[in-house]
């Protein structure tokens, strides 16, 4: 089944064009013009100003992940923890419950530790796994990995990018407004011309 408009040879981004008013045709009235322009010219400050803004929240964003990963790593380390018990029982919050073990290591420090720590598939005793903890010894979450650092870069880019063309598409819609009433005042100027044309050119 063929698409609408596709008999017309009219593709979805034409169509996008035709409606922002930025294809050429002859047709086009002065005010059609003009608003051709106003959108060429917000269009060029997008392309302007986004750049610039995207990589700079991208670079800032880069280097604050960069120095969290940095002082993150020299805080923790990766310890072996060898399972005591089994079968304690943990919350997070107010819903939810875990199985848990109890578990003891050596950390960075020298100082034996112990702890709980949530279970996992064939957590027994005597089985060993490795977890991070601080420079006192506690248990620590995973240091922030580089894949986070990369990611967060791209969302501040995009973020960026979506702040400044946000106002730029407002500031379009409000003067495309302003365009179409100016088009309406017109039309009907012009329908009134026509009825007066008519009555003048009527047979007596």
């Amino acid at each position: 089944m063929r698409r609408p408009g596709a008999r017309y040879g009219c593709s979805p981004m034409r169509r996008l064009w035709r409606r922002l008013g930025l294809e050429r045709n002859e047709l086009r009235r002065r005010i059609d013009r003009v608003q051709r322009l106003a959108a060429l010219g917000l269009l060029a400050l997008f392309l302007l100003a986004a750049p610039p803004v995207a990589a700079w929240c991208a670079d800032w964003s880069y280097d604050s992940g960069t120095r969290a990963e940095r002082a993150e790593h020299t805080e923790r380390r990766q310890v072996v923890a060898t399972v005591v018990s089994t079968g304690g029982v943990g919350t997070t919050g107010d819903r939810y419950v875990h199985e848990t073990v109890r578990a003891g290591w050596t950390g960075p420090d020298g100082k034996a530790h112990t702890g709980s720590l949530p279970s996992w598939k064939g957590a027994k005793t005597g089985v060993t796994k490795r977890i991070w903890v601080d420079r006192r010894g506690a248990v620590a979450i995973r240091p922030r990995p580089h894949s986070r650092t990369v990611t967060d870069a791209a969302y501040a880019a995009f973020a960026a990018a979506t702040s400044v063309g946000l106002p730029i598409l407002a500031a379009y819609g409000l003067l495309r407004r302003r365009f179409d009433r100016v088009r309406d005042v017109q039309w009907e100027a012009a329908w009134a011309r026509m009825d007066t044309d008519a009555g003048h050119n009527r047979p007596s």
